[in-house]
């Protein structure tokens, strides 16, 4: 796909059940993105009982976000088939690591 600048937007690859061919595509997708973090960290951790800075919450808040739209890129390339069988993962980072 062509936008008005000429641009290429890249195509989300699809998961064809070879996860390692695949895995290559999505990796470099998502760093595209610059989402590639939320795969390999997940979303930094709340603690219990600490009181957390604006700054804090700001940078919890923004990978959630991430986390929401880097499930969507998961999403779009994974077969329903697939998919029925990890809805009930809740960050990209478990999606990925039940796919593998």
């Amino acid at each position: 796909m062509v936008t008005e600048s000429g641009f290429v937007q890249p195509v989300i690859p699809k998961f064809d059940g070879h996860f390692d061919h695949w895995c290559i595509l999505m990796e470099n997708f998502l760093h595209s993105k610059e989402y590639w973090s939320l795969v390999e960290d997940g979303i930094p951790a709340e603690v219990e009982g600490v009181q957390l800075t604006e700054a804090q919450r700001k940078v919890i808040d923004d990978a959630k976000l991430k986390d929401m739209k880097t499930k969507n890129y998961l999403f779009q390339a994974i077969d329903r088939s697939i998919l029925e069988t990890i809805l009930n993962k809740d960050t990209t980072k478990s999606i990925w690591d039940s796919l593998k």
